[in-house]
């Protein structure tokens, strides 16, 4: 069996939050996570942006820097990154067998088993430890207080991007409550660097923060002047702290300018509270190379095909923002799959502000909404749906009925988008 399919055995203690198992699982590998220096990402959207760009001003500035995002789009690997290299096979078969080894112990004497998630965590967690990251930019998973990824315990700068609803069942009901739970990550005298605007969050966040004596940077006032924005990027004036003319951006949209911010002012906490040496050059450089697969990914200019893992009611809205500031006088194509437990109608509201005419598929997950209720869903909004179950079959519907179009648009589900960038890359030889 390997390392993967050992990992997804674990698939069967479901998503359980809570840092018990975590806390005995690294105590029993010497705790690698204290000896790393951590930017710890937090938030609803934007996390995974935000991410980016810091790993690659980091990276260009010559650090080995480390990144643990999640979850993965076509391959398992991309989770665990370290110098632009996603982790190899044989080492992933190496390190999952030294964390499974000490699973048993914990199981032997009768402690509750990890989840799959908190094993993948200690993977990377042993992994950028001994393969002697500099630094290690690490997305959170679910949440923040209880996400196995707060076992951290004194990071550099925590972050946390915008708050939206999602995974309300597990994280509340309100934004207040869920901002309590992401304001988990911030730690005792360590730097806070926030993108959120709503009031209640951003006072869940002060209190926070006050009490525990952390500097907290808010950048909803670092308002971006946008110079030039197009399919290929944008360019941006801020004060962020410094001013910063011309900064160039490979990811698309408004909302990625939000998170580059953050991102920028996080970098300036690295640089001022921490005492990390990044140059001007660096930051300039990592944040235009920085990029975000699967986000307003532009696949191909002839035919147009952009892909969006577009998966909760913001991430939606965001996608219908940039279609109306990019694409406004296209008339697109829309494929689409989602899950069942998502906000569907919301989503789709944003949807039909895009196209009118859609395929409905399924993506690769238990949780799928069939094609046949999202076609009915698409069709209840007052557009026209084609329901196509496999993924592959509703591609290439999509591409036979292309020319009606001046483009196809793939949004919904990560599992769905995943699936879809592997085709279209074979299919278009893409590398």
């Amino acid at each position: 069996m390997d390392a993967i399919s050992k990992i997804h055995e674990f698939e069967k203690f479901g998503s359980i939050l809570g840092l018990e198992r975590m806390t005995s699982l690294m105590h029993e590998l010497g705790d690698p996570q204290d000896d790393l220096k951590c930017i710890h990402v937090a938030g609803t959207n934007g996390k995974g942006s935000v991410c980016k760009y810091i790993y690659e001003v980091l990276e260009a500035q010559g650090y080995r820097t480390g990144l643990y995002t999640s979850p993965f789009l076509e391959i398992f690997n991309e989770r665990i990154e370290l110098d632009h290299h996603f982790i190899s096979d044989d080492d992933l078969e190496v390190y999952t067998d030294r964390v499974l080894e000490k699973v048993r112990a914990i199981t032997d004497r009768g402690e509750d088993s990890p989840t799959e998630f908190e094993v993948i965590t200690a993977v990377a967690f042993l992994y950028f430890k001994e393969k002697a990251a500099d630094y290690v930019v690490l997305e959170v998973g679910l949440g923040g207080i209880g996400d196995s990824t707060n076992i951290i315990k004194d990071p550099l700068v925590s972050v946390i991007t915008s708050i939206s609803y999602d995974h309300t069942d597990r994280l509340g009901n309100t934004l207040g409550e869920i901002a309590w739970n992401k304001a988990g990550i911030i730690k005792a005298g360590c730097p806070v660097v926030t993108s959120a605007k709503t009031p209640e969050a951003l006072d869940v966040f002060r209190e926070r923060a006050k009490e525990l004596n952390a500097e907290l940077y808010e950048t909803v006032d670092m308002q971006a002047q946008i110079v030039n924005e197009s399919l290929t990027g944008t360019v941006f004036d801020v004060k962020a702290g410094a001013q910063y003319y011309g900064i160039e951006i490979s990811m698309i949209g408004e909302h990625q300018v939000e998170n580059a911010v953050c991102a920028l002012k996080a970098i300036e906490a690295l640089q001022y509270d921490c005492g990390i040496e990044i140059g001007i050059d660096a930051i300039y450089e990592g944040m235009k190379k920085a990029k975000q697969i699967g986000r307003f990914e532009v696949m191909t200019d002839e035919p147009l095909i952009i892909i969006d893992g577009a998966h909760n009611p913001d991430g939606a809205r965001t996608l219908r923002e940039g279609y109306e500031k990019l694409l406004a006088d296209k008339k697109l194509l829309m494929l689409t799959g989602m899950l069942k437990d998502k906000d569907t109608e919301h989503i789709i509201g944003e949807f039909r502000k895009i196209a009118d005419d859609f395929i409905a598929t399924e993506p690769d997950n238990p949780r799928k909404l069939s094609a046949s209720e999202l076609k009915t869903l698409v069709e209840v909004s007052g557009g026209r749906a084609e329901a196509v179950k496999e993924i592959e079959e509703a591609l290439e519907k999509a591409l036979e009925r292309i020319d009606e179009y001046d483009g196809l648009i793939c949004a919904g589900s990560l599992y769905l988008i995943g699936r879809l960038r592997t085709l279209i890359r074979k299919r278009f030889g893409l590398a």
